[in-house]
């Protein structure tokens, strides 16, 4: 298997493509740990995959870092750090209000930035291992009246590059992931920005070139490839999974 023996924390986890990322490393052998701000849907997730399940508020600094330090203390390494909760604040300038803003920094960027600091010496000490960040198909391209989400998902390729120069010596990768359009509850934002279900079903049949929603499967196996020595020389390096939109 791709990744026995290896430890793997994945944020976001208790839904969506986190689940499936997730379920997918567990399949391979890793020992997965799921964080979720909903610890009882951290549970399920965790139940259906033979993982292990911390209900952690993501933008609470003190809680991720004692969450990530209990992982340590348990399993005495981390190998795979996925960084994938994220939140969706809908509006243009004019509508996102500061504290809208400052939310999505704090669950986008922040998090991802205190995750990263607390496994990094964990990694070196071991000799290597993988962060991969969830940015978004919104992170390379313009996003219509998205400007919380837009911004803060560009944020995070910039973060990722910088992490992977500063610590490929130390054998730590550092990759990002831009999913594009997945049918699930996270589009809601999105959906009601749009005006509602079926003017987002147009949206996504008339704007992906591919014509449809991606499945979950078809993020959990770039995820694998990202988190696997399959990328082994890769680093710094953003993978875009969009059906083609952002080059349509």
């Amino acid at each position: 298997m791709l990744l026995e023996g290896k430890v793997a924390i994945v944020t976001g986890a208790g839904s969506g493509i986190g689940e499936a990322g997730a379920a997918a490393m567990a399949r391979e052998g890793a020992r997965v740990v799921v964080l979720d701000r909903d610890l009882d849907r951290a549970r399920v997730s965790a139940e259906k995959m033979g993982a292990e399940a911390m209900g952690v508020d993501v933008s609470d600094d003190a809680a991720l870092t004692s969450a990530i330090a209990e992982v340590v203390a348990r399993h005495g390494r981390i190998d795979i750090l996925h960084n994938h909760a994220g939140i969706q604040v809908e509006g243009d300038l004019e509508q996102v209000s500061p504290q809208g803003f400052d939310a999505s920094w704090a669950v986008n960027v922040r998090a991802a930035f205190i995750a990263s600091r607390a496994v990094v010496p964990v990694m070196k000490r071991q000799g290597g291992g993988v962060i991969l960040n969830t940015s978004s198909s919104s992170g390379v391209q313009y996003d219509r009246e998205m400007i919380a989400y837009a911004t803060t998902k560009h944020a995070v390729i910039a973060m990722t590059r910088q992490m992977a120069g500063d610590y490929a010596r130390h054998g730590i990768r550092v990759n990002a992931l831009c999913p594009g359009w997945v049918d699930t509850p996270f589009n809601a934002p999105f959906m009601a920005q749009m005006g509602g279900r079926a003017a987002l079903e147009t949206y996504v049949a008339e704007k992906v070139p591919m014509g449809r929603w991606a499945s979950l499967e078809e993020m959990a196996e770039p995820i694998l490839f990202l988190v696997s020595e399959r990328s082994s020389y890769m680093t710094g390096q953003i993978l875009v999974v969009d059906g083609g939109e952002s080059v349509a």
